[in-house]
């Protein structure tokens, strides 16, 4: 019995022995090894900056979005300021418009404080962009042709970008006729 049991099977002696090391062969499988996990970490790297650059422009549209909700409220309260202007072009010496006039003055002092400011346009070159022209005044002087010489209503901006643009009467230069 023990000579039966002792008898093995070169088919399955074949199939249990590890087969024979193949340096070539495991130098090309190592070599495509690290071929691949290059590649698996330049893609995962690719991932991870194109979601970085997503968190960056959500970032940027929600802080765009923002602002444009700030302008919307600052031009209201823009044009309550105007409003409290117009009552406030006849001056007097009443405890009722020195009251406007102080409320006016806190509303300006806050929207400054919050960024946006009021453009001084009056003396400066007409600019479409800053403001609308809606009156014409005729001058003699060539150098004062295009210059805003009045405001009808102020233009604002906050971070550089208009949020309100003015109204302006703007000079035109026409020459003088010779007699």
């Amino acid at each position: 019995m023990s000579d039966v049991n002792s008898e093995v099977d070169p088919q399955t002696e074949a199939q249990q022995a590890p087969p024979a090391l193949d340096p070539d062969r495991l130098l090309e499988e190592l070599a495509a090894a690290r071929k691949r996990i290059d590649e698996l970490a330049r893609a995962y790297q690719a991932g991870e900056r194109d979601r970085e650059d997503f968190k960056l422009r959500l970032q940027r549209e929600r802080e765009r979005m923002i602002d444009v909700e700030k302008a919307e409220i600052a031009v209201t309260l823009i044009e309550a300021i105007d409003e409290l202007d117009m009552s406030l072009r006849t001056p007097d010496s009443s405890k009722l418009y020195e009251g406007v006039k102080l409320i006016r003055d806190k509303m300006v002092k806050k929207l400054e404080g919050k960024g946006f400011e009021r453009v001084e346009l009056i003396g400066q070159q007409f600019d479409p962009q800053l403001a609308e022209a809606v009156d014409i005044e005729v001058t003699a002087e060539r150098e004062q042709d295009g210059v805003i010489t009045e405001v009808v209503r102020p233009a604002y901006r906050s971070k550089g970008k208009v949020i309100r643009p003015g109204k302006a009467k703007v000079a035109r230069y026409i020459e003088p006729a010779r007699a």
